[in-house]
């Protein structure tokens, strides 16, 4: 194993600093790994695609990163609280790819579309993907209600990550075919890792059914309690049908694949009545529950206090 610490193998120049965090800003030999991480969109075409409207694009990009941000900030909460160090690790690692797939895509809607950034202070350093993530309120936020309501219990965030990830893996396998060459790259590298969550959640999900009548009895209520929020995902909205892929176009494959972890699992399917809106709005239209607001807050607190740091 390579000591991180041995200065003849990685030398670090050490100078002085007014603070002690000046030094954090100065190179990056002062991280073990170091912060030039490979781009995964290097080489890849960002002009937009003759046909598709800009504007459409980066709302569409953000109603997909603000999904990933917001199910990856709720699985974060998770870190130092999971039932065991092995599944603590494979949450934050989910929440590490979802916190990924919404860099991009931010990234995707700013390069579309510069307008959609939130304006920032004269000489702010804040690159336009963390604009879009802590400098924007709850009601510009698309995600869909699903991924803000409160963790729950793990049953509760177990039901929850199994519909998630089988309805997004879902639209991205088919955005992998998307005529924009960044959409179609981000989905391509989302493909594998969802392929994993989705893994990750099936297993938990069979493994609590048929644990022990406490643990059966808890997923049976988080999934009873998470169901009317599932019809929301496939409710299309205009920018989706336009420049993505019609939700819709996914119900019947999610349902299949949810109905063979059920009956694997000995789970019936829940009858619950969808969770209306008000005036037709919903989570894509910027309606959302009062948890979203307490996790944007906390979310947001410390980049908002200081719009010109630099971190």
């Amino acid at each position: 194993m390579t000591n991180l610490n041995n200065s003849d193998a990685n030398p670090v120049h050490h100078e002085p600093h007014e603070s002690v965090y000046d030094g954090l800003l100065v190179n990056d030999a002062h991280w073990a790994f170091g912060t030039d991480f490979e781009d995964p969109l290097a080489g890849v075409d960002t002009t937009v695609p003759d046909g598709v409207d800009p504007a459409e694009l980066a709302t569409y990009c953000v109603m997909l990163a603000d999904d990933a941000l917001i199910a990856s900030q709720r699985l974060s909460q998770w870190c130092s609280r999971a039932p065991d160090l092995e599944e603590d690790i494979a949450l934050s690692n989910i929440a590490l790819d979802l916190l990924g797939q919404a860099r991009l895509l931010y990234a995707r809607a700013a390069a579309a579309d510069p307008s959609i950034v939130p304006a920032m202070p004269e000489g702010s350093p804040v690159p336009p993907e963390d604009a879009l993530a802590f400098f924007r309120g709850d009601q510009e936020f698309r995600n869909v209600r699903l991924v803000e309501v409160e963790n729950g219990d793990f049953a509760e965030t177990t039901a929850r990550l199994l519909i998630f990830s089988t309805f997004r893996l879902a639209i991205l396998e088919r955005l992998t075919a998307s005529p924009d060459a960044v959409l179609s790259a981000v989905a391509a590298k989302g493909v594998k890792e969802l392929t994993y969550h989705r893994d990750f959640a099936g297993r938990w999900f069979l493994t609590l059914a048929q644990g022990t009548d406490e643990s059966r009895r808890r997923l049976l209520t988080a999934l009873e309690g998470l169901w009317s929020l599932k019809s929301e995902l496939f409710e299309p909205h205009a920018v989706e049908a336009s420049v993505g892929v019609d939700p819709s176009s996914v119900a019947d494959e999610v349902d299949l694949i949810l109905e063979q972890v059920f009956a694997m699992s000995g789970v019936p399917r829940p009858e619950v009545l969808p969770l209306a809106g008000i005036q037709r709005r919903k989570g894509r239209d910027g309606l959302h529950t009062e948890a979203l607001s307490k996790l944007l807050a906390e979310l947001q607190v410390v980049a908002r206090a200081h719009p010109m740091g630099q971190w």
